[in-house]
């Protein structure tokens, strides 16, 4: 509502209280004219020292394309006197400088006269950096921080989410061979694909781990279908892959195959660290889960647990199921490699391996132990390969189990995981070559 006093403005009080201010103000009367302008205003206007006689206010905006939503503002307001108006546009000075400005313009009233009052506030700065804060984290955590009351606050809260983490296959090794460059121009692509497809599904990105994926479904926003949500997410990931690929083709980049592995179950949410720094983190057992759930994959594979299975709302198509022990626990789980989820297929390779014949190439080789090598050495003999070269027939007298990773000294460290055994030989998927697979094996 607008303000009633009586007798004219004075300027020179309006002068003692506006002319401090980091803020714009302009007073204009009825028709626009401007009637007066404080310090900030003439400099963010770049006014002149000698203003015009009855000059209307939108006659001091340059008219270009981008003001046209100021400029409409204040045409509105004359048309409207005793409304209050607020918006925030787009500015753009005589030097092509551009701002973002808060106006805000609302109605005095001096016995029968009008006065409309206008402040403007340039957000410019607090764009840029807004801009920056949700390029360095998600949108879904910059919400939460600038606008809840628990945005800034030390502390977490239980809540049911489904976590998603995936992982490039062999990244490691395929790092060594690109220049820094190189590699910061592939994984910006990769991640840049990916993110735009977790936004689209509600999720939360809480970090990017080297080349990998951490991603929270249900938090900070609940989310009563985070676990079919997550799922459908990792299935558009996996399928936007041939996307990512065939840019990497074409800008001479090396093919990537990504792992995603999905969990669901309680975690602690929320702000982590001291009143210096903080960050939105995600933490407690269905996260250490998830993360072992995706190392049992292999480039192209999505595997859900069991806690992520009962939750669907959708039939999930299952491909193959296996069992694990997590640390500290008294029951396995189970996992399970998915093809689809309602509507929803994953792309997938053919199960039929097309072999090349006769390799016959002894091996030594060692088992891992998550990510450590452990020292007892095996020896084998790798009896075929695929004509892919993503695949290999072992045949070893060690007791190997399904999913398990194994690294073959070859000259360099070649390392697989087992897929399968029978009495030929166990299959291994390569998750990693080094550059002396082929002159190893003798291929052309």
């Amino acid at each position: 509502m607008g303000t009633q006093f009586k007798g004219k403005p004075d300027e020179s009080v309006m002068d003692f209280i506006f002319k401090n201010m980091g803020d714009a103000v302009c007073v204009l009367d009825a028709h626009g004219v401007l009637y007066y302008m404080n310090d900030a205003a003439k400099s963010l206007l770049r006014a002149p020292k000698e203003m015009p006689q009855n000059s209307k206010m939108w006659k001091m905006i340059p008219y270009v394309e981008a003001n046209d939503d100021l400029i409409q503002l204040f045409i509105d307001a004359t048309m409207e006197k005793h409304v209050t108006h607020h918006r925030v546009v787009d500015y753009e000075n005589n030097d092509g400088d551009r701002m973002k400005l808060s106006v805000n313009i609302t109605y005095t009233t001096n016995d029968d006269s009008t006065y409309l009052v206008v402040v403007m506030t340039n957000l410019t700065e607090l764009f840029k950096v807004n801009a920056a804060f949700r390029r360095y984290t998600s949108a879904e955590i910059a919400e939460y921080v600038l606008n809840t009351p628990e945005g800034e606050k030390q502390g977490g809260v239980s809540k049911d989410v489904s976590i998603l983490m995936s992982d490039l296959r062999g990244f490691t090794a395929l790092s060594t061979k690109m220049t820094p460059d190189e590699l910061i121009t592939l994984l910006n692509h990769y991640f840049a694909i990916m993110a735009e497809i977790i936004v689209s599904f509600r999720g939360t990105v809480i970090e990017f781990l080297g080349d990998g994926i951490f991603v929270v479904f249900g938090a900070p926003k609940d989310d009563p279908d985070h676990a079919t949500t997550a799922v459908r997410c990792a299935i558009e990931m996996e399928n936007a892959m041939d996307r990512v690929n065939e840019w990497n083709a074409e800008n001479g980049y090396p093919e990537l195959k990504m792992g995603i592995g999905i969990n669901s179950g309680k975690a602690v949410v929320g702000n982590i660290g001291s009143e210096s720094k903080m960050k939105y983190g995600c933490m407690g057992e269905t996260v250490n889960i998830a993360g072992r759930v995706e190392s049992f994959t292999v480039g192209g594979q999505i595997y859900i647990s069991e806690y992520t299975k009962a939750l669907l709302k959708e039939e999930v198509k299952v491909r193959d199921t296996q069992s694990f022990m997590p640390k500290g626990a008294r029951k396995e789980i189970e996992i399970f490699s998915i093809e689809g989820l309602g509507e929803l297929d994953l792309k997938l390779s053919s199960e039929e391996i097309k072999w090349r014949g006769n390799i016959d190439k002894d091996v030594s080789f060692q088992r891992l132990s998550g990510k450590a090598v452990l020292e007892e050495v095996y020896t084998g003999v790798i009896k075929d390969l695929s004509e892919d070269l993503e695949t290999g027939l072992l045949k070893t007298d060690a007791p190997l189990s399904k999913m398990e990773n194994i690294m073959m000294d070859i000259g360099g460290d070649l390392y697989a995981k087992v897929m399968s055994g029978s009495e030929e030989g166990y299959i291994l998927t390569f998750t990693s070559k080094p550059e002396e697979f082929k002159t190893f094996f003798k291929l052309a």
